[in-house]
């Protein structure tokens, strides 16, 4: 089952983050990445948009690079205000999680 477009939208910045602080990468291999993730199918009109909203944002750069066998591609990397960023969404998304299971067990948080 994929996840639902609604829920994508909180967290998949915070995957790309995650994910090009893991290595740089360029856009079509993080769109190959997040499908075997298991992200689903995510339309690749949504990451490009996403990875210039976190250059605007100066979260990532990206720097072109020659491939040998065809047109440059464009790798991304974490800058500094980047990996702030992702420890905070990190800290987030582990409360919403812990909250989630407080929920599931029928309990309240500890």
């Amino acid at each position: 089952m994929q996840p639902s477009s609604q829920m994508l939208k909180g967290i998949l910045e915070g995957a790309i983050l995650k994910i090009i602080q893991q290595g740089d990468i360029y856009g079509y291999a993080l769109h190959e990445k997040l499908a075997a993730l298991g992200f689903g199918d995510i339309p690749e009109g949504t990451i490009y948009p996403l990875l210039l909203k976190l250059q605007r944002n100066k979260l990532i750069v990206g720097v072109r690079r020659p491939t040998g066998n065809g047109p440059d591609r464009k790798y991304y990397h974490l800058t500094d205000e980047g990996e702030r960023t992702l420890t905070i969404f990190q800290q987030q998304w582990h409360q919403l999680v812990q909250a989630m299971a407080n929920l599931n067990q029928g309990g309240e948080s500890s």
